[in-house]
C-alpha cells in the first residue's frame, strides 16, 4: 500500500494546555516526515472530522493518525470508510490527565507515543477479508429439548434455515417426563400444564426447521460458515453444511445412589423429584413400598449440590422444582403435612411469587442440616436435622414420603478422557500435548485439538463466563440451556434465544470475513510464512480456540473463520512466521524502536508497559479519568491479548536500553477473566523461562513483572506503576543502555 499519512493533533480537553503541540507536531512533519499534519481545538466535532474527511478526499491521505482521545472513545467519530488506515494516539487518558502540564517528562511521553503510532502506521496494512467457498448461515442445533426446540424456532423466525438433531425417538428431552411445569406467565403462583407439545408441533410445522430425530453426530469438520456435519440416523448417513452451532444437549440429574446417607436406594420411600412427576402423573402420590397415599412430605433441598463431596454449585432449578411439587399434594389434599429442608430458598425473578403462595398454603420451611433420615417399623421415615438458626435439634415424627432435590449434571461431564498426543518419535512412547478433554460424543469434531468442547472443572463447557456467556473456546459453537449453565425453564428459554442470536451474528460476521467477539469488525487474520516452520506445534497446541489444525506432516492449517484474531500463535510462534496485516512481532519492535531513551538518568528509569487491549488498557484509560496520577517514565504498547507476546521483545526492549518492562494482563486461574480465555496464562508461564536467561546475561529478572488487572483494578494503577520504579531505581541503569 502506497501510504500517504496525516497526523492530527487535538488540542481540547486540555491537550493544548498541557502540551506543546507545536514540538508534537515537529515529530510528526521532521522525524516522522509526515506530508500532512494539522492540529484543531474539538477534533471529534463536526468541524475537525470535516477536515480529516478533505484531506481524505482532496488531498490524498490514506493513513490516518488522531493524537487525541483514547481509541476506546469516539471510535464512531473517527471512522472514515475501509480503504483508511487508523492509527489512535492517546495523549488525554494516559498522559495529560494523569500527569503535571507543561512538563517535560510529560512532553517527552507524549512524543513518545506519537512516535510508535509513527511506526505502527508504517508496518501496517490494510487487511483484506477472508472469503470462504459456498458459505452457508444454516444453523445446527444439537439437543431436541426445551433449549434446542426453543434456539432452532428462533432462528427460524429470524429468517434462517435451522438443523435440528435429537438422539431421542421424540423431541421434549426432559420436559417430556414433567407432570406440570414451573409458571411461566402471571400471577406465577401455580404450575402449568406442560406446553412442551406446543413446541414440538410448531417445530414440525416451520418449513425452515430440518428435524432429525433418532439421531447422533458422527462428525462436524470445517469452521465457521463451512462446517460440514455428518448426521447418523437409525443407521443411515446423512450429510448437512451449517455456519454455526448450537449444543443444546441439556443436563441430566445427579446420580442419587451416591447419596446413601440420604437415605436413598436404602429406604423404598425416598425417591427424587424426578421420581415424583412419574408418581404425579399417574393421578395420585402413593408410597413405593405398599402403594398408601401420601399425607406427609419431606422435601431435602440442595440433595448433593453445594456440597464439596458431590456438587459444589447450586443447580439453580431445585428450589422451583420442589416448591411446584409441594402443590401437588397440596392439591391432592390440603391437609397434608409438606416440610421443606433448604440451605436456603433461591426463587430468582418472578418465581418469588410460587414461594409465597406455597408458604400461604402452609408448608414449613425448615433451614437445617440433615444429620440423618432413618425408618421406622411402618416405614414412616424420620428426619434428624440442626437448625442453622437456632442451632436446636429436630426431629420429624414420621413422614410418608421424602424427596430429594438432585442437582443437575451437564452433559459434557460423561464421557472418556483424552488428550491430543504428540507425534512420537522413533523407540519412544507418545507424549501428551494440550489440555485433557472429554470425548462425551456430543458434537465429534474433527478438530486436532480434540473431538469435544474443553470445559470448566464441573463439567460446563468453558466460556468467559461474565463477557461472553454463550460462547465456548470453538468458535461458531454456541452453548445454550442447562449444558451451559444450571437453569430453570424460563431461563433455559431466555438463554436459547440469547444462544441464537449469537449464532446469528456469527454465520453474518463469517461471511463478510469478520471476526466474533471480542474482536468484532477485525478483518484481519493470520498469514503463516510456511518455509520457516519447524513443525514445532506450539501455535496448534497454544491456541485456545481450537482454530490451527495440521496437515500429514505437521504443519499447521489455520482456519480463518475458526480464528478470534487474538495473536496467540504469533506470541507463541519461535521462529516468528505468523502475522497479521496489521498487528505483527516486526511493527511491535518497530514501535520499542521508536521510543526514545535517555542515556543517563538514574532517577527516571524509562518503563515499557506491553497492556492487554481488553483489561490493562482501560483500566490505565481509567486511571486518568480518575485523575489519578503516577509516574511519566511509562510508555504504553496495547496488545491484542498478552498471550500474543512474543518474548523477542524483551529482548528488543531491555536491548533499546528500556530499564524494565511491565507486562499488564487479565486475572487467570479458575476465575480468569482473560477475554481470550488462555492468554494471560500463557504469557506468564512463558515470562517464567526467561529470568533465568536474563540473569545469565546479567540483567536482573526484576527488571520484568507481569501482574494481573481488572478494568475495575484501575485505582491499583499508580501503586503497580510506581512501586515498579522505585524497584528499578534500586537496581540501576540498564547496562545496555547506551549501546
Amino acid at each position: 500500500m502506497d501510504k500517504k499519512t496525516g497526523v492530527y493533533i487535538c488540542s481540547g480537553c486540555g491537550i493544548g494546555e498541557s502540551l506543546d503541540i507545536g514540538a508534537l507536531s515537529k515529530v510528526a512533519t521532521k522525524e516522522g516526515k509526515v506530508p500532512v499534519c494539522k492540529s484543531h481545538s474539538f477534533l471529534c466535532g463536526s468541524e475537525g472530522t470535516a477536515l480529516i474527511k478533505s484531506d481524505i478526499e482532496n488531498e490524498g491521505v490514506n493513513a490516518v493518525i488522531i493524537a487525541a482521545c483514547s481509541p476506546r472513545v469516539n471510535y464512531d467519530v473517527f471512522e472514515f470508510g475501509p480503504s483508511v488506515l487508523m492509527e489512535r494516539t492517546n495523549l488525554r487518558e494516559q498522559i495529560t490527565w494523569c500527569h503535571p502540564a507543561n512538563d517535560e517528562d510529560t512532553q517527552m511521553m507524549a512524543e513518545d507515543s506519537l512516535r510508535m503510532s509513527l511506526a505502527r502506521t508504517k508496518h501496517i496494512e490494510l487487511p483484506v477479508p477472508f472469503q470462504g467457498e459456498n458459505m452457508v448461515s444454516t444453523i445446527l442445533v444439537v439437543g431436541g429439548g426445551l433449549a434446542g426446540m426453543t434456539a432452532a424456532l428462533e432462528a427460524a423466525k429470524a429468517g434462517y434455515k435451522a438443523v435440528l438433531v435429537e438422539k431421542n425417538s421424540v423431541l421434549g428431552g426432559w420436559m417430556n417426563g414433567l407432570f406440570k411445569q414451573a409458571p411461566q406467565k402471571s400471577p406465577y403462583s401455580e404450575p402449568q400444564e406442560v406446553d412442551i407439545a406446543d413446541r414440538v408441533k410448531a417445530i414440525e410445522a416451520h418449513s425452515d426447521v430440518t428435524v432429525y430425530t433418532g439421531a447422533e453426530i458422527q462428525e462436524i469438520a470445517g469452521a465457521p460458515g463451512m462446517f460440514d456435519v455428518t448426521i447418523n440416523q437409525n443407521g443411515n448417513t446423512l450429510t448437512e453444511r451449517v455456519g454455526s452451532v448450537i449444543l443444546a444437549t441439556g443436563a441430566v440429574p445427579y446420580d442419587a445412589s451416591k447419596l446413601g446417607h440420604l437415605g436413598y436406594g436404602k429406604f423404598e420411600n425416598v425417591i427424587t423429584g424426578q421420581q415424583l412427576e412419574e408418581l404425579a402423573s399417574k393421578g395420585k402420590i402413593v408410597r413405593p413400598s405398599d402403594g398408601k397415599e401420601v399425607q406427609s412430605i419431606a422435601f431435602i433441598q440442595c440433595a448433593g449440590s453445594r456440597d464439596p463431596n458431590h456438587l459444589p454449585y447450586c443447580s439453580a432449578s431445585c428450589c422451583i422444582e420442589s416448591l411446584k411439587q409441594a402443590t401437588y399434594l397440596k392439591e391432592q389434599n390440603s391437609e397434608a403435612a409438606v416440610f421443606i429442608f433448604n440451605k436456603d430458598i433461591r426463587t430468582p425473578g418472578q418465581y418469588e411469587r410460587l414461594y409465597k403462595q406455597v408458604q400461604k398454603d402452609g408448608a414449613v420451611f425448615v433451614r437445617g442440616d440433615i444429620n440423618g433420615i432413618n425408618e421406622d417399623d411402618e416405614k414412616n421415615l424420620i428426619i434428624e436435622a440442626a437448625d442453622v438458626l437456632t442451632g436446636a435439634s429436630i426431629s420429624t415424627e414420621g413422614v410418608d414420603l421424602v424427596v430429594l432435590a438432585t442437582g443437575m449434571v451437564p452433559t459434557t461431564a460423561f464421557g472418556e478422557n483424552i488428550v491430543p498426543q504428540a507425534e512420537p518419535e522413533e523407540g519412544k512412547e507418545p507424549e501428551p500435548q494440550g489440555e485433557f478433554i472429554l470425548r462425551s460424543n456430543l458434537l465429534n469434531l474433527a478438530y486436532r485439538q480434540g473431538p469435544e468442547m474443553p470445559t470448566l472443572k464441573y463439567g460446563f463447557p468453558d466460556s468467559h463466563f461474565i463477557c461472553f456467556p454463550y460462547e465456548t473456546r470453538r468458535t461458531g459453537i454456541y452453548a445454550a440451556g442447562s449444558v451451559r449453565a444450571p437453569m430453570d425453564e424460563m431461563s433455559t428459554i431466555e438463554d436459547a434465544i440469547g444462544a441464537a442470536m449469537k449464532a446469528i451474528q456469527c454465520v453474518e460476521l463469517s461471511t463478510t470475513g469478520s471476526a466474533v467477539h471480542p474482536r468484532v469488525g477485525d478483518m484481519s487474520f493470520p498469514d503463516f510464512a510456511m518455509q520457516r516452520c519447524t513443525q514445532c506445534k506450539r501455535c496448534t497446541v497454544e491456541c485456545p480456540f481450537g482454530a490451527i489444525n495440521e496437515d500429514e506432516k505437521f504443519n499447521p492449517l489455520p482456519n480463518p473463520t475458526r480464528c478470534r484474531r487474538c495473536g496467540i500463535c504469533m506470541g507463541a510462534c519461535p521462529e516468528r512466521i505468523i502475522s497479521f496485516k496489521n498487528y505483527s512481532v516486526p511493527m511491535v519492535g518497530n514501535m520499542i524502536k521508536a521510543i526514545e531513551v535517555p542515556e543517563e538518568d538514574e532517577e527516571k528509569p524509562r518503563i515499557l508497559i506491553f497492556a492487554c487491549e481488553n483489561d490493562a488498557y482501560p483500566a490505565l484509560d481509567m486511571a486518568g479519568i480518575n485523575r489519578l496520577s503516577y509516574n511519566a517514565w511509562v510508555r504504553v504498547i496495547p496488545l491484542r491479548c498478552l498471550g500474543s507476546m512474543n518474548l523477542v521483545w524483551i529482548a528488543d526492549t531491555l536491548s533499546q536500553g528500556i530499564d524494565g518492562i511491565l507486562l499488564l494482563g487479565c486475572q487467570h486461574g479458575d476465575d480468569y477473566q482473560c477475554h481470550f480465555v488462555k492468554g494471560s496464562e500463557l504469557a506468564d508461564y512463558r515470562l517464567s523461562k526467561v529470568a533465568e536467561t536474563l540473569n545469565r546475561l546479567s540483567l536482573e529478572s526484576d527488571r520484568v513483572r507481569i501482574e494481573q488487572v481488572s478494568i475495575t483494578d484501575y485505582d491499583r494503577i499508580p501503586a503497580i506503576l510506581d512501586g515498579f520504579s522505585e524497584r528499578l531505581i534500586e537496581l540501576g541503569p540498564n547496562p545496555y543502555k547506551g549501546f
